[in-house]
């Protein structure tokens, strides 16, 4: 048992490790309610783009030496906004669209941090993010971006949810479809601007769409669905860190954080199906032959 509490309760008594699960436990929450939301309207390659496509903000906000949270969510807004633009008359689809921004912003963002002396370093740090870096004003802008875009979701989430499995029907009723579809993308945008610095720009998309695949194995309710996603990431957010401190501080490995979190989830995904496929085929009735 005193072993087990080392690896798994002591590194979080160290500050920049609470603050460092806090941060997960935050955007987790974030993840979870808007993931199940994602996941219905069959839009996880949206969260895709945007954590690439805010990448030239955060470039031009470091390099500048600005804050990483105003270039990020100047460039996701303006990702938005262009995204509705190029799709509004259909001429355009959206997967095209998204390709078309993703390889734009990418290279901007790679073109503005190739301009730094310290380019590999940079890069690294903003394409795979710096969880453990994480200070207490960090912490509390995730809050209050967390905050806003949970808030958002549940006061709109009767109508964002017959959007998703009805649109013609949301339609007939008079719900403002097109500017229902803009605030779900400003959701993925906060979401995304919040996780940046904690996971950077490629490891967000394991935030939003994993634990709500897992949950949705499980439950046939929403709410309960957005609950396990966010309690699923928290969980597993937890064992990767541990993971992550002891290698490094008592075996001598240097592993990264944020990625020990992701395979934690992906484990957390598989375990979960694992365990819902044996469940269920247990549940079959036995064919007895005669």
């Amino acid at each position: 048992m005193a072993g087990l509490r080392r690896i798994l309760a002591d590194p979080f008594t160290v500050p920049f490790m609470a603050r460092a699960l806090l941060e997960v436990i935050l955007l987790g929450i974030l993840g979870g309610v808007l993931g199940v939301h994602l996941l219905l309207r069959r839009q996880a390659f949206l969260t895709e783009a945007l954590q690439h496509t805010v990448f030239p903000g955060v470039a031009i906000a470091f390099v500048a030496g600005q804050s990483l949270l105003a270039g990020a969510l100047v460039a996701a807004v303006i990702s938005v906004i262009l995204l509705r633009v190029l799709t509004r008359d259909g001429r355009v689809d959206t997967d095209s669209a998204l390709a078309l921004l993703i390889a734009t912003f990418f290279a901007v963002g790679v073109v503005v941090v190739s301009r730094s002396d310290s380019f590999q370093s940079s890069l690294t740090a903003l394409l795979f993010g710096r969880v453990l870096a994480v200070d207490a004003r960090q912490v509390a802008e995730t809050a209050v971006l967390a905050l806003v875009g949970v808030g958002v979701l549940v006061a709109l989430h009767k109508e964002l949810v017959l959007r998703s499995f009805d649109p013609a029907a949301s339609a007939a009723l008079g719900y403002p479809v097109g500017r229902m579809d803009l605030v779900l993308d400003l959701v993925v945008a906060l979401a995304v601007v919040a996780a940046v610095r904690a996971v950077g720009t490629v490891l967000l998309v394991a935030f939003l769409v994993t634990p709500a695949a897992a949950a949705r194995l499980c439950c046939r309710r929403i709410p309960p669905m957005m609950a396990l996603a966010a309690a699923l990431t928290a969980v597993c957010g937890w064992l990767g860190l541990a993971v992550s401190y002891e290698a490094s501080v008592h075996h001598g490995l240097r592993l990264a954080s944020g990625a020990l979190v992701v395979l934690a989830i992906t484990a957390g995904f598989l375990a979960v199906a694992v365990v819902v496929g044996v469940r269920n085929h247990l549940a079959r009735p036995t064919t007895v032959r005669t």
